[in-house]
């Protein structure tokens, strides 16, 4: 799982899921990435992902914890999309060349 990724995207659900697709969804990746089913080669990095599972879905299972992820969310969006191509806005900064007066 990328690092960037969603909460969405780590429980594999759509940001519109229900409160049971969420639960299924939390389920159904335990059973397979749960430390205590995964082979013993597994187990520390299917340790890290499980806690990444459970960390979503403690997250999107509360209504209000929900909400505000959701709003930190579009919050982010909106400044992805509000800055240029460059990764900055506005004027790019000054240089010698342009800072004299000629």
């Amino acid at each position: 799982m990328a690092s960037s990724a969603t909460l969405y995207q780590i429980l594999g659900v759509r940001a519109v899921a229900s409160g049971e697709e969420i639960k299924a969804a939390y389920r159904r990746l335990a059973r397979v990435c749960h430390p205590d089913v995964v082979p013993l080669e597994r187990r520390d990095s299917s340790a890290a992902e499980f806690m990444k599972i459970h960390a979503a879905y403690r997250t999107l299972s509360d209504p209000e914890k929900r909400a505000s992820y959701d709003r930190s969310l579009f919050r982010r969006r909106q400044r992805t999309l509000t800055m240029s191509p460059s990764g900055y806005c506005g004027y790019g900064g000054r240089n010698w060349e342009t800072d004299q007066c000629w």
